[in-house]
Parts: structure tokens; sequence; C-alpha cells
């Protein structure tokens, strides 16, 4: 499992750390990781002769940078120092003039022959976007045909929200220490992070047991994966009911049925107006006219997709299984109604469902992911999945922040989410907590839509329920 870490956090780690280490130790750790990292980029046999510029900012990022740049330096680089802050590290400054690396007059002339350009013009201590005097050595970095590495974060975004306010330098690779920052891992600060690469630096002792955020990996789902024993049946196995689809959208309840029932639930009781083209695709559908109190009995309930103005919610909610809502299910969706069920609730929204739920603009949410997902968590006290390019997952009950690391963009189609809610609810019927049915449906999701685009592009929403089957046998086959 992946986890991450706020700035304040990793900053009282490397405290508690630096009090028993020799002065300088740590930043030494961090800059010959940094430095093994670039030699790998740079490629076997490459680094003598190599052309590296550094853009070294006031912090300690820009101390990383320069110390690092003198171990390219020893080993043949060409290592030229752009200088952007008020002062630079006075060792990191030092190490690098011993190590034959040398100092800009002029900031740009480098950057047009450089092989690899590292960033250390702020660290994770940084707000607001570059300062104007950096955006245009920025801006020439990111022109330039260099492989462009961030030192622990890309400068210009923040480090424990993902926000970008103002103008950010795009990595191509980050080297991050000693734990990821939630930053690089949300969006829309991921997009700038490139791949990740983490290096350690002693503090997994120092950092507390409970991360702030935490990215689910294949062993983490399968461990959390239903698995049917001998005596299973039907009702064991979980049985889902949906409500879902209308007159005008019936596919959107033959998909969310698609995704149950690929989704492993024992079976599915459908309610609502589509029954005919729920039939005709999923003969194994158990359907029923309503109201949902007399469909029979189920383990849990998906209510929304595609429900139009046709009814259902306000019983669903009155039931006492969890329950997963979705779509036009959210619409006016009053929290004192949720918060008052003594079963647990599931929200799935996308940012502009969230954005009509929280009473704010839909920009909004999208520029602070977390702290969306954490304020619809509280105020309606349900577990919340807010999709989008990355989907977070947040209980009811507090705790770290799921990053789900699959998917693609082509699951921006028509249905896709209709397909992870009846996954999703098939996982809460089989008895998975709310966050554990959420991320591990999200994870599922991203994965299914993976295998179906790999090679080719576009998929449906349809051939990424068909393929949920592979995903959770890519997922469980070495468990």
């Amino acid at each position: 499992m992946r986890t991450a870490h706020r700035v304040e956090t990793v900053r009282a780690a490397e405290a508690a750390l630096m009090a028993r280490l020799p002065d300088g130790a740590l930043m030494a750790r961090a800059a010959a990781g940094l430095a093994a990292a670039c030699c790998s980029l740079l490629g076997k046999g490459r680094v003598y002769g190599s052309r590296v510029v550094l853009l070294v900012g006031s912090g300690d990022n820009g101390g990383d940078a320069l110390l690092a740049g003198a171990r390219l330096a020893r080993r043949g680089a060409g290592v030229t120092a752009v200088l952007l802050g008020t002062h630079a590290h006075e060792g990191g400054l030092a190490a690098l003039r011993a190590a034959g690396g040398r100092i800009a007059d002029d900031p740009f002339a480098p950057l047009a022959t450089a092989d690899l350009v590292l960033d250390g013009i702020t660290g994770i201590g940084g707000r607001g976007g570059l300062r104007p005097d950096a955006v245009p050595v920025a801006r020439a970095a990111r022109g330039s045909d260099a492989v462009v590495v961030a030192v622990d974060l890309p400068s210009g975004v923040d480090a424990d929200t993902g926000e970008v306010t103002g103008e950010a330098l795009r990595a191509d690779v980050t080297v991050t220490f000693g734990t990821y920052k939630p930053g690089l891992l949300v969006d829309p600060a991921r997009a700038y992070a490139g791949a990740l690469r983490l290096v350690d630096i002693g503090l997994a002792d120092e950092l507390p047991g409970v991360p702030d955020l935490e990215a689910l990996q294949h062993q983490d789902v399968a461990r959390l994966l239903p698995v049917p024993g001998a005596e299973s049946d039907k009702y064991r196995r979980g049985v889902l009911g949906v409500v879902a689809g209308s007159g005008r959208y019936p596919g959107a309840a033959v998909l969310t049925v698609a995704g149950a029932l690929h989704g492993g639930a024992g079976a599915v009781r459908y309610v609502g107006p589509a029954a005919d083209a729920v039939i005709a695709r999923h003969p194994e559908t158990l359907v029923h006219a309503g109201p949902p109190d007399r469909a029979g009995r189920v383990q849990a309930w998906v209510v929304g997709p595609g429900l139009g103005d046709e009814p259902g919610v306000a019983e669903v909610l009155a039931s006492e299984v969890p329950v997963l809502v979705d779509a036009d299910g959210l619409r006016g969706l009053d929290p004192a109604l949720v918060r008052a069920r003594s079963a647990p609730t599931l929200l799935t929204p996308h940012a502009g469902e969230a954005a009509a739920l929280l009473g704010v603009a839909r920009e909004d949410v999208e520029a602070g992911r977390l702290a969306a997902v954490r304020e619809l968590a509280g105020r309606f006290g349900a577990t919340v999945l807010l999709k989008g390019s990355t989907t977070l997952v947040y209980g009811a009950e507090g705790g770290p922040v799921r990053v789900n690391p699959t998917g693609t963009g082509w699951l921006a189609t028509a249905g896709s989410g209709d397909v992870l809610s009846g996954l999703a609810g098939s996982l809460l019927a089989a008895g998975l907590r709310a966050v554990d049915a959420a991320s591990c449906a999200a994870y599922l999701h991203g994965l299914a839509a993976r295998r179906v685009s790999e090679g080719r592009g576009p998929v449906t929403a349809g051939e990424v329920a068909g393929a949920l089957g592979g995903a959770w046998r890519d997922v469980t086959a070495g468990a």
C-alpha cells in the first residue's frame, strides 16, 4: 500500500530523526538517492559528459539539488546551477563548486542544451505557485528537450491538498523522500508529478501508523474481496437491490445490473420501469414492479443511476441495509435524511454532483478534491466516493482518504459510473465495509478499463463491465 503524509507530519518526523543523526546526514541521504535516480534516468554509461542544470531555490530542496548535482559532477557530468532564491544552501554550493560544477550567469543558456533538469526551486512548504521571477526559467526548462526531475515535489503545487493555484513546473519524474506527499497522488497536482520514485531516508519509524492518504495495491484489494465457500448460496454471497433507470434512460439500469452481476453479487433484484430492457440483457435478474420494500430480501441497495424523476430514493433510504446513492439519487439529497440512517450509506458523486451537494462551483471541487470529499462525508455522515481523474474515497468514520491508482482517461464515457455503482453495490451486499466496497470497486473498475483499452483506445461502459471478471482474476491471482 502506498501511503502519504501531510507536511507537518513529515517535518516532525524529520526533526525527530535529525536529532539522532550527525548534522547534514539526512540531506546527504536524500541527495544520494536523488543522484542515483538521475543516473538511472540518464542511462547506463551516459552520466559522464551529460549536461545537468539545477534550478535552485532558497530552501532545503535547493540544497538537495546542489548536493545531488555535486555527486553527478564527480561522475563526469557537466553541472550548472541556476540560483533563483534570495540565498542558496551554503554547504550545497561549496560541494558543487568543489566537484567542478558552476553557477550560471545567464539562467537560460544552459537550459538550451540540457539533458536533465533538477527542479529544486520550492519544496513541500511552498504555497501559491511559482514566484514571478522563477516563471520564465521554469517555462524554459519545460520547453527544453531535457528530462525534468522534481526534487520531492514539483515546484508550484501544494503538497497537502494537490491544489495548483498559480504557475507550476510540470515534471517527467518526481523523486520524493521518506513518504509520498498527498499532492503527488491527487489531481490536479498529480498531473504535474510524472512518474513517482520514493527514496527511503529512514523516516518510516518516525511516521504515525495512520497516514493521511493511502492507495491500495493488488494485494490489498485481494485481501478485501469476498471469496465464496463451499457452503455459499446466493443469499450468503449477497443479494443486491437496484432502483435505477427510467423510460428515458433504460440503459442505466442495464449497466448498473451488469456491474453488479460481474461484481460477484449472488443475485440482483431490479425495481423500476426498465425491467424489459434488463431482462433482455440479463435474464438472471429478479425483477419486481415495486415499491422497493416489497421486492424481496436484499443485503444492500443501489439507487439513482438514470432514475430521472422516478420515485425510490426515500423508500430505499428508509431501509435498514447499506445503500449506495448515485446520479439522480443525489439530486437534492437531504443530509439529515442520510445522517438519520442506522445502516451505512455510500455516496458516489462526480465533481458536478458534489458541487451541487456542497453549494459551490464545480471548479472549486476539481481544484480542491481532498477538501471536497472530506466535507461531503462530514456533512452527510456517509462514506463518499468522489469520481474523477483522481477518484477519492473517504469513510464516514474518518481515517485516511483512499486514492484510487487505477483507471484511464477512456473511462470518461457514458454509463461507466453506472457500472461502478453496480459493482460497489455488490460488494456492499457481500458484507464489505462501505469504504472497502468503494475502494475495491474503484480499483477493479479502473483495472477493467485498462484491460479493455490497452492497445485499442476507446472503451464502452458495457465492455468495462464485461472485463470486471478478468480484473478480479488479475488481482487475486497471487493471493
